[in-house]
């Protein structure tokens, strides 16, 4: 299985795009998870930029804080079971869900869960025990292979919830910095853990951004519109191999390809 980190605006899509389809075959990769609240113009997630990503080879979309910059998804959430936003947002009042149960290329069932950090972020609630319940309420619901993707700023709570979920999942790995970190491993309980897959987004830029929008908030502090950079354009993933009968990852690897524009 394959887990791309946060893609930004068109480059970003472009560069999934080209790649992924020819990744698939190389790999023999079985099923793709993509982070996809920023590929509408850096911030959010339409209706068709969803179909473009579905359509490259991506099986299921997560994302975090940033899915609802754009309203025209909230009424999608409720309709596309593949698109995914942070479980902890709760259910009072919140379109679409947080978790599916999904088809692998093999015919292998995989749960992905998309959960979210509160550190430094909006105060929803709590990640820890919400996994929790799902895990322990819906454990005969769910098939051995579980995917989380947390949403999440801080490093320390990236590595608690990775050690915290150890033997229940599949894999935790990391999105939000778009910084890819390089501590993937494979926890004593049998769970592949990154703290963050990084990007698919433009190499010359402030995390996915054009640094002349950039610079200035830390020049002046004044508020500045940032747009997306230009540019040859990094894809950051990682390859997670599973045993599907018990869970257990067997191998985990980042992979970085870079494409230009």
């Amino acid at each position: 299985m394959l887990m791309v980190g946060d893609i930004i605006g068109k480059p970003g899509r472009a560069a999934v795009e080209r790649v992924l389809p020819a990744l698939r075959d190389e790999r023999g990769i079985d099923f793709v998870v993509a982070n996809g609240e920023n590929v509408a113009g850096g911030a959010g997630l339409t209706v068709s930029t969803a179909a473009a990503l579905f359509a490259s080879g991506v099986d299921v979309i997560t994302s975090g804080n940033h899915i609802w910059d754009k309203r025209e998804i909230y009424l999608e959430l409720d309709r596309e079971e593949r698109i995914l936003r942070p479980l902890n947002y709760g259910e009072e009042g919140v379109p679409g869900r947080g978790w599916g149960i999904f088809h692998a290329a093999d015919g292998s069932e995989i749960a992905v869960i998309n959960a979210q950090g509160r550190t430094y972020m909006q105060p929803i609630e709590n990640p820890f025990t919400t996994l929790d319940r799902l895990l322990d309420d819906g454990a005969d619901e769910l098939p051995a292979t579980r995917l989380v993707d947390f949403h999440c700023e801080l490093t320390s709570e990236k590595t608690a919830f990775g050690i915290h979920l150890d033997g229940r999942v599949s894999a935790v790995c990391g999105t939000h910095t778009h910084v890819p970190t390089a501590d993937e491993r494979i926890l004593p309980r049998g769970t592949a853990y990154l703290t963050d897959i990084g990007m698919t987004g433009p190499v010359y830029s402030v995390i996915g951004f054009d640094p002349a929008t950039v610079l200035p908030r830390f020049m002046s502090g004044l508020p500045t519109r940032f747009e997306v950079g230009q540019g040859p354009v990094v894809m950051n993933s990682v390859q997670i191999d599973v045993d599907s009968a018990t869970g257990t990852a067997l191998a985990v690897e980042r992979i970085n390809r870079v494409v230009d524009a």
